[in-house]
């Protein structure tokens, strides 16, 4: 069975943000797919840049970022969720995942990503930007939906009357579904993930001659 990797991270544990995956979570099971929903701790550290990933392949905090990426073989796709601060994602889901998509980049390759933000009014559509280039980065195919990812309203009830904005999320877990579905028929046909070649990490100050 596919497995579905909800990150919700909210400082509120059932908020809107929660709403917002618990709708994708719903449609998903009945479309046959098995979801968790993680709650990001509200006090996550950001990336101390120690470089001890690269040599060990785990983040060098002990926390719920390293229990996260020992499971990670178990899930076939992830999603981002986070309410809107200052028209960008929470800083604890920013801190978060930093360090697990830096630590576990070659891990997250080939599995299914998306983002989903809550918002009182603006500033939706740079978050779900923002929230997007950890997929983009990682060789992770993004799942579209009918619209932006994003959901509005102060509390639960008022994401409850969003009606566009939930249907949105549905929209976005049969369209996850279907392309786990897609990768796994073609994964029986002998379609395999591309073979990478090695990263090659440049910038753009150039040498003297």
């Amino acid at each position: 069975m596919h497995k579905v990797l909800l990150i919700n991270g909210s400082p509120k544990e059932k908020g809107c943000t929660y709403t917002a995956l618990k709708e994708i979570a719903d449609t998903l099971a009945n479309e046959g797919v098995e979801c968790e929903i993680f709650h990001v701790r509200s006090d996550a550290p950001g990336c101390r840049d120690c470089g001890y990933c690269a040599k060990k392949g785990r983040c060098s905090i002990k926390d719920d970022v390293n229990a996260v990426a020992d499971r990670l073989d178990e899930f076939d796709a992830i999603v981002l969720g986070s309410p809107v601060y200052y028209a960008g994602p929470s800083g604890q889901v920013c801190a978060f995942a930093d360090r697990l998509f830096y630590s576990n980049a070659d891990r997250m390759a080939g599995k299914l990503g998306a983002a989903v933000v809550s918002c009182r009014r603006g500033g939706a559509s740079a978050a779900f930007d923002r929230l997007n280039k950890y997929f983009t980065v990682c060789n992770m195919p993004v799942v579209p939906s009918q619209y932006w990812n994003q959901v509005h309203g102060f509390t639960p009830d008022d994401v409850r009357r969003d009606l566009e904005g939930l249907q949105t999320m549905r929209t976005l877990a049969r369209n996850i579904a279907w392309l786990l579905k897609c990768i796994e028929a073609g994964r029986d046909k002998g379609i395999d993930r591309p073979v990478y070649e090695p990263h090659l990490w440049t910038h753009f100050i150039m040498p003297s001659e």
